[in-house]
């Protein structure tokens, strides 16, 4: 299993450890994952909850985490890897959080949950990597002629989000539904056409990432095989010793059943994948009420959204399993053990 090049990066394992958040995958899981040869990712979805001025400054106190989480990656991946960010377009504070993750050295941004189309003007001249999420061909041909008429620049690499990835889902809910999205390796070949263009143009090879459904070593293989650089992997990385979540987050994983797994609505205006705890079988029944609002999402509209996806994802990470949101990829029923991210790596490579 070879390595991938980013510019001057090079990743000896050619994995991303997908961003999970709120708080799931901050820098002690994203620095561990660097340090075996991955590329660790930190969510900056409401980064700052911990911090003590959270409710009454959420801005700056997300600000302030995430170059806190930075440095607590690169600390401990001491020089290996890579350490990035994801950054979702639909965060009302997009734009401070990508100026915030390019000052505390971030050495890429990968960025969905939307269109990216200004994420080069916010990195301008910085050496932090760019990455859109796509889930299609054509939204990939929309970002990277946009990128290149408006900014003369390109993606550094792309990460491939297909149906059965975790976390919110750039597909319809009846597509997911009904099992009508394109398989994965078929959008690659769609999205690898048209970036041949771009690497001609720019004269550099652009990698690229799949992910959505990749569990195992035998799926990397697969992946690898069709003509994929990396894979992009979440959920596998919950059930790790170094993952920045409450042990009864983890434990919420270990105890899944494949049945236990729905599509559910978010606030963010796009269908996800997640657990069907108590609180999300409440939220199919009736608008849960939101005693608090954290302006997380442009999108969102307090009057009527079904509930606080900010409060739920908190519950959550601090392994409230009755009060939260519980994101999972298609595969996250097939967990049975926590171990350290070294040990999981090595399975994932076949070492």
């Amino acid at each position: 299993m070879k390595g991938v090049e980013i510019g001057a990066f090079h990743l000896g394992v050619p994995i991303i450890q997908g961003g999970m958040g709120v708080g799931i995958s901050l820098g002690g899981l994203a620095g561990a994952v660097a340090h075996e040869g991955g590329m660790g990712i930190i969510s900056t979805a409401q980064i700052g909850f911990k911090q003590p001025d959270f409710m009454k400054n959420v801005q700056e106190a997300n600000l302030r985490a995430i170059d806190l989480q930075i440095k607590k990656a690169k600390a401990i991946a001491k020089g290996h890897g890579m350490v990035g960010v994801n950054i979702m377009v639909a965060l009302r504070d997009y734009a401070q959080h990508v100026r915030q993750a390019v000052e505390s050295g971030a050495d890429c941004i990968i960025s969905g949950a939307g269109l990216p189309l200004h994420l080069p003007a916010l990195v301008g001249d910085a050496k932090t990597k760019m990455a859109p999420i796509v889930s299609s061909g054509k939204a990939a041909m929309l970002i990277l002629k946009s990128w290149d008429r408006k900014f003369h620049k390109t993606a550094d690499f792309l990460v491939i989000e297909g149906a059965k990835a975790g976390g919110h889902l750039g597909f319809k809910k009846e597509e997911i539904l009904s099992h009508q999205t394109q398989g994965l390796l078929d959008i690659f070949k769609d999205v690898k056409d048209v970036v041949k263009g771009f690497e001609e143009k720019y004269q550099r090879h652009i990698p690229i990432f799949v992910a959505g459904g990749i569990y195992s070593h035998e799926d990397i293989i697969e992946a690898l095989d069709a003509g994929a650089d990396g894979v992009q992997m979440g959920t596998r990385f919950i059930a790790t010793h170094e993952c920045d979540a409450d042990d009864m987050y983890k434990q919420a994983f270990l105890a899944c059943r494949e049945e236990d797994i729905t599509i559910v609505t978010s606030p963010v205006g796009m269908p996800g994948r997640a657990i069907n705890t108590p609180f999300m079988q409440k939220v199919a029944q009736e608008k849960q009420p939101i005693k608090h609002c954290f302006q997380c999402i442009s999108s969102c509209h307090v009057a009527n959204a079904p509930y606080c996806i900010t409060q739920a994802l908190i519950e959550a990470a601090l392994g409230h399993f009755d009060r939260g949101l519980f994101f999972t990829g298609a595969n996250g029923y097939r967990i049975d053990k926590i171990v350290s991210v070294k040990e999981l790596m090595d399975e994932l490579i076949g070492a």
